[in-house]
């Protein structure tokens, strides 16, 4: 597939529905690939078993079209590659290393340096066999890359470049699923996606990802980290701040054209009929960089 010209993705997760914030990115995803003359694609990020939704990827699907988003194939669906997933875990023998910590632990361990995501503090990196052997019988382990501190650097359009230290990542959850981490990179390189646009809060993942994507053979892909939506104390927008979902605005009186046109104005855009109208006026080097703050009058009136 990836023979093809570049690809940019949209790639959501069937837990919820989609709220202004989602759609934004997929907007900012749709007009950022379509203006470079790629291939856009969707992709169901439905591994999160435990969380996903009966019937909602349908409605992610059906809110995206309803604001004129467009997809080429093939949609990808996570939860039907894992044979893939397996295979590439396959490439990164002794390069791996069991992990028995729980996310919490991570998130307290006094030697965890404190962003706004935790890196893993290293815990289970060295334990001896027997060790493992004597953890393994309270806990099954996850599988994590061995980094061993390797520097990455990408190539961002709306942060320029950046290096960082890449973390020991997750790339087998501890219930034998494939980790968020490598399945993306695997769908990506196996799609031919060259450009990644999502939100900002995901930029300190971008440098473990692209080591990863290098270590498996793929092209690192360039990225577009995209503020926020928050609502008005500043945290990331939610079901719980009202009327912020497409059925929920439509409910209200709401167009999905007017949706668009509330989204449109959040990048500094006119308001258009299709979204295809935005690609003429859309410039990325006149984005925001600031996150959008969702008021509830102001996306109801």
């Amino acid at each position: 597939m990836s023979g093809h010209r570049g690809a940019g993705r949209y790639a959501p997760s069937p837990t919820g529905e989609l709220h202004l914030g989602n759609l934004r990115t997929a907007v900012l995803a749709w007009l950022f690939a379509r203006a470079g003359d790629r291939r856009f694609l969707l992709r169901i990020e439905d591994l999160d078993t435990g969380r996903v939704r009966l019937g909602m990827a349908d409605q992610q699907t059906a809110d995206l079209a309803a604001l004129g988003l467009d997809f080429d194939p093939p949609t990808l669906t996570q939860s039907a590659r894992t044979e893939v997933y397996a295979a590439a875990l396959a490439t990164l023998a002794g390069r791996t290393f069991e992990c028995f910590c729980t996310r919490r632990e991570i998130a307290e361990a006094a030697s965890a340096p404190h962003g706004a995501v935790p890196r893993y503090p290293g815990t289970c990196r060295d334990l001896t066999p027997a060790q493992r052997a004597e953890r393994r019988r309270a806990r099954a382990p996850a599988l994590r890359l061995r980094a061993d501190g390797a520097q990455q650097t990408i190539s961002d359009l709306l942060h320029g470049t950046v290096t960082g230290t890449v973390d020991d990542i997750v790339v087998r959850r501890n219930d034998g699923v494939a980790a968020y981490h490598l399945a993306v990179v695997v769908d990506d390189g196996d799609t031919g996606v060259d450009q990644v646009v999502r939100g900002d809060d995901l930029l300190p993942s971008a440098m473990s990802q692209a080591y990863l994507a290098r270590l498996l053979g793929y092209p690192v892909a360039t990225y577009a980290h995209v503020p926020l939506a928050l609502n008005p104390g500043g945290r990331r927008l939610a079901k719980r701040d009202g009327a912020v979902t497409l059925a929920d605005l439509v409910a209200q009186g709401r167009t999905p054209v007017q949706v668009l046109g509330l989204i449109a104005g959040s990048l500094g855009l006119p308001p258009a009929a299709t979204v295809a109208e935005l690609l003429p006026v859309f410039d990325p080097a006149r984005l925001p960089r600031e996150p959008w703050v969702v008021h509830p009058a102001s996306v109801t009136s």
